[in-house]
């Protein structure tokens, strides 16, 4: 089948990447303009640009779809001269209109990872990590003009283990998930799918934004645990310590017979010789890293040593 590829971050390359090994006919990507990244704020291109001119494959960077705009204009043009069958979809980061939904045969194809109607919207990994779900996926569906509404054409599941991190579990799922895309694709050239309207009730996961990602120490560990992993890498889970921000990696919980299961107050800190444990609403939890301002990721246990003794040892 001839397709049209639409991706932007580095979840996207695993899918673009299964898709140009498959049978299917990749004849241009779609992917966001370059961005300014780093300190000297040079432009870099995107994952899946990166990985498409590696191929020598056609690529399409509009700023905005609108059909008003030189961009929009310019890019439908292009695609009725290429003329795909289908454009999957995966994290292209642009709002789609209804007149380009309709110009490819079998529409725009989107992989999202989770269980539709579940986790609908921009950050699905990390909501089912901070809501203590056991089982998430990723499913491949029509787009239409709703967020994330379009009938479903296939799943797959991925069990949550309890340490993974969100970008454990989005890794796995962008390898799924890229095999779930590719047969997706074989089973609408082939003529053997049937969308299926979305069952269930569905719930939302939004942009994730920096404040949302503040450590609450009252909360109970185990809500804690999830909150840090959830949020990590980005935008990085965080917390107040002597008036500055520091970012706070995953954290464990010490068995009750450790000297760590001692009572403390919720962000209190008590030093062991080699570990570092913080309170919460409920039992202390175990630091792994820590991140000052200015500074890498370090061990916690590292980074109490270096305190000196006047500093109030408590995150806020």
């Amino acid at each position: 089948m001839r397709i049209i590829f639409a991706g932007t971050p580095e979840p996207a390359v695993v899918a673009l990447e299964k898709l140009l090994a498959s049978s299917h006919e990749v004849v241009a990507v779609i992917t966001r303009p370059d961005a300014k990244k780093g300190r000297g704020r040079t432009l870099h291109p995107s994952p899946v640009k990166a990985l498409a001119q590696e191929h020598g494959i056609e690529v399409l960077t509009p700023t905005t779809l609108r059909p008003d705009s030189e961009d929009g204009q310019a890019l439908r043009a292009r695609l009725r001269e290429l003329k795909p069958e289908a454009i999957p979809v995966v994290a292209y980061g642009n709002l789609v209109t209804k007149d380009l939904l309709e110009l490819p045969q079998h529409g725009w194809v989107n992989l999202h990872f989770s269980l539709l109607p579940a986790w609908r919207g921009a950050a699905p990994v990390q909501a089912a990590i901070a809501a203590g779900d056991d089982i998430t996926g990723a499913s491949t569906f029509r787009i239409e003009e709703g967020l994330d509404t379009g009938p479903v054409l296939g799943t797959v599941t991925e069990e949550i283990k309890n340490t993974d991190t969100a970008d454990d579990l989005l890794t796995r799922l962008a390898y799924s998930g890229g095999d779930l895309l590719v047969a997706t694709m074989d089973g609408l050239a082939a003529g053997q799918l049937e969308a299926q309207p979305q069952q269930g009730e569905a719930t939302y996961a939004h942009k994730i934004s920096t404040a949302q990602a503040r450590v609450e120490w009252s909360q109970p560990a185990f809500a804690i645990d999830r909150h840090i992993r959830a949020y990590t890498p980005g935008p990085g889970a965080w917390t107040m310590w002597d008036e500055a921000r520091v970012k706070i990696g995953p954290v464990r919980h010490p068995d009750e017979s450790s000297p760590a299961a001692q009572e403390l107050e919720p962000g209190q800190l008590h030093i062991a010789k080699n570990a570092v444990f913080v309170g919460t609403g409920t039992q202390p939890v175990q630091l792994g890293k820590i991140q000052p301002p200015g500074k890498k990721m370090m061990n916690a246990a590292d980074w109490a040593r270096g305190l000196g003794k006047d500093v109030e040892v408590k995150f806020q």
